[in-house]
């Protein structure tokens, strides 16, 4: 690059080189796209949009994983009915869980005695567990990682966007006045990774009557047109209260929910 195209500071001096944070995958993993589900702020339901979209996109006939990289707060392994016993792992190498259906899963909640272990750790400890993730496991041949995110914008979410190939990013939210707070939040952090943000999904967006059919706004209205509109990106799905699909993530039968949500995947997988 000659000079004249070099970026330069506001002074009119070259600006120094950006570092550079990315970590090498393991050599036994070929991840072709990575996307991270995420939020401005924690109880919108990352953890299940993350469940649902790794789901719909592996029921299209794609090689799906899951890295869990809410350290502190694991879900994955509970809905998906998977736990320490399905792990292995040699001298250098683990090998993430696969679930009933083939889903790959790698969580610190598969690393634990119990699942209800407290991890209580320091950021620096618990960043380098996350890019363990990413350089001691051998995720092999994957169509779609999808990385359930902490809520918020502090460390872990950082270390994922600077550390990882992230291509793209899917937005939680809920109805909610705080919605467009929430989202603008996301879209920040976002932005000032250079990531591109693939679209918002609406979770708890209604409840659907068992008499009639109705859709009850528990909420109030829906604001996540006009943010989305605001934002400039789409809106992928609007997913409802439903009991059966709690009870399936609490049963870790997450697999076995038929419930049909996330076809809006099928306009954005295909952006990145």
């Amino acid at each position: 690059m000659s000079n004249e195209n070099k970026p330069k500071s506001n002074t009119g001096k070259m600006a120094p080189p950006q570092p550079n944070f990315k970590v090498d995958p393991n050599p036994g993993s070929r991840v072709k796209k990575m996307i991270a589900v995420v939020s401005g702020k924690g109880g919108v339901g990352k953890s299940s949009v993350t469940a649902l979209s790794a789901l719909w996109t592996a029921r299209q006939g794609n090689s799906v994983a899951i890295m869990d990289a809410d350290i502190t707060g694991p879900s994955i392994p509970r809905m998906f009915g998977v736990g320490p016993y399905d792990l292995t792992a040699n001298d250098t190498t683990i090998f993430p869980a696969h679930s009933i259906t083939g889903i790959k899963v790698m969580s610190m909640n598969l690393l634990m005695e119990k699942e209800d272990q407290p991890v209580i750790w320091r950021s620096p400890v618990i960043t380098g567990a996350l890019k363990q993730f990413w350089t001691d496991v051998a995720w092999g041949d994957v169509d779609y990682m999808f990385v359930d995110m902490p809520p918020g914008t502090g460390d872990i979410p950082l270390t994922v966007f600077q550390a990882l190939p992230v291509d793209g990013i899917l937005i939680v939210t809920t109805p909610q006045d705080l919605v467009s707070m929430i989202v603008r939040k996301a879209v920040g952090m976002a932005k000032m990774m250079d990531v591109p943000i693939l679209g918002i999904i609406e979770n708890m967006s209604y409840v659907k009557c068992p008499h009639c059919g109705e859709e009850i706004h528990m909420f109030g209205h829906s604001h996540v047109d006009e943010t989305a509109a605001a934002e400039g990106i789409p809106v992928v799905a609007r997913i409802p209260i439903d009991p059966a699909m709690t009870a399936a993530c609490d049963n870790g039968k997450i697999e076995y929910f038929d419930g049909d949500f996330m076809g809006g995947l099928k306009d954005v997988l295909p952006k990145i």
